[in-house]
């Protein structure tokens, strides 16, 4: 058990998480803000606001939210199969792989103008979904980098249970789940208050983030 601890890949790193964290909520904040208050990865929130537009006769209003859900189905069916046949490869980890396409994409998504929304936020969304897929694990445990929801819920039972049994690893458990939240926040509060003020270019900077993942995965593993 203790070999196993001692050679965690970095992409299950905490530090790489936290950037990972950082840039899903500033994709959030950056499309909900600049390209017409619809969510990158927060589908559940897209659900809901698609839903109540069709049901009042709202067709276009629904479909703008109704895209990025798609996208982001097919992003998770996406990078599933690209783990499939590339999860033994030897020169570019399959992860390292999905994240550069990602970088990509972000930075491509920096150069749309308002004029199409639509086709920006269906980009950012199918970006979100490949990372929540690609990354799903922080030193050991299931978490989640773009959304909080699962993270808030396995934070606080770890926590419960950590008042009951007293056992350190349920308290480091939980920490970890909270820390992901706490910078995926601080990540979205960049990101709206730059977005406003800067506008569409501001994505770059959730570039920036992914970027540093990116590099830090060529470090294979960490003790």
């Amino acid at each position: 058990m203790n070999e196993k601890k001692n050679e965690l890949q970095m992409s299950e790193a905490f530090l790489t998480s936290i950037f990972l964290a950082v840039s899903g909520g500033f994709q959030d904040a950056y499309t909900y803000n600049t390209r017409e208050e619809v969510f990158s990865n927060a589908q559940t929130g897209n659900v809901v606001l698609m839903s109540q537009n069709f049901m009042v006769g709202r067709w276009m209003d629904g479909l703008r939210y109704l895209f990025p859900l798609l996208a982001f189905a097919f992003g998770v069916f996406f990078a599933e199969r690209i783990q499939g046949r590339f999860k033994y490869a030897k020169r570019l980890h399959w992860r390292q792989g999905i994240l550069l396409l990602e970088i990509v994409i972000l930075f491509a998504v920096g150069f749309i103008p308002q004029e199409y929304n639509m086709a920006a936020t269906v980009l950012v969304s199918f970006a979100c979904a490949m990372q929540v897929q690609t990354f799903r694990k922080v030193n050991g445990y299931s978490y989640a980098s773009t959304m909080c929801i699962g993270n808030l819920r396995s934070g606080t039972a770890a926590f419960s249970m950590y008042l009951r049994d007293k056992r350190p690893e349920q308290l480091r458990q939980s920490l970890y789940y909270f820390g992901i939240i706490l910078f995926f926040a601080i990540g979205a509060g960049i990101g709206g208050n730059l977005s406003m003020r800067y506008g569409i270019h501001m994505i770059w900077v959730s570039v920036g983030c992914l970027l540093v993942s990116f590099f830090m995965m060529f470090f294979e593993r960490v003790k």
